[in-house]
């Protein structure tokens, strides 16, 4: 659409995931058109993100050391892990500062149709934590989407143990949400989740 090195920029900018076509439009003519925009900086930035950041020896969560900063953490308990299919989900994960364990990121979930099976992701890890017998609780905080729910179904089976109790975050309607708009999974979730109302 545009000539030469405009729209190497927002093909470029088309790549990263979430960002279509006219997002990486308007992010393209923003670095363009904003004088103060710094964009040795940026440059600078993702340059040393690469050379930097790596995984986590332990969990697989995003560090600048061999470890990162929950794993060193002597307050966490070790008794539980919640496994997460990504690093970002850590973050939404501590954000609502109710969660005082480890973590275990999968780097992923078992999608078929996208060729990842369960080989492909951090399991063989997380059963080498399980085997020491400190782990009692292991809680799965996968998407409630097709894929996170079999990836949540193949872990169940396969972490049936003596002694380790395995969980799942429970879903269902959001707050503030109508009843009408809900789809029949979450709306299913709902009612298998549902609790006794206490006076």
């Amino acid at each position: 659409m545009y000539e030469g090195i405009v729209q190497e920029l927002i093909d470029e900018l088309g790549r990263l995931p979430g960002i279509g076509p006219k997002s990486a439009q308007r992010i393209a003519f923003h670095i363009l058109q904003t004088e103060s925009f710094d964009v040795g900086r940026l440059a600078e930035i993702l340059t040393e993100v690469r050379e930097k950041v790596r995984f986590c020896s332990i969990c697989g969560n995003v560090t600048e050391s061999d470890t990162c900063g929950i794993c060193r953490d002597p307050r966490r308990s070790p008794a539980t892990i919640c496994v997460v299919e990504e690093a970002k989900d850590v973050v939404a994960v501590e954000r609502t500062r109710e969660f005082k364990g480890l973590y275990h990121v999968l780097g992923g979930a078992i999608s078929p149709i996208d060729g990842i099976g369960p080989d492909d992701l951090r399991i063989r890890q997380l059963l080498q934590r399980l085997s020491d017998g400190v782990v009692t609780e292991v809680i799965i905080a996968t998407d409630p989407n097709l894929e996170g729910e079999a990836t949540a179904t193949y872990l169940t089976r396969l972490l049936q143990q003596p002694n380790l109790r395995v969980t799942r975050l429970a879903s269902g309607l959001p707050v503030g949400g109508d009843l009408e708009y809900a789809d029949e999974v979450t709306l299913g979730r709902a009612f298998e989740g549902r609790r006794l109302v206490e006076n």
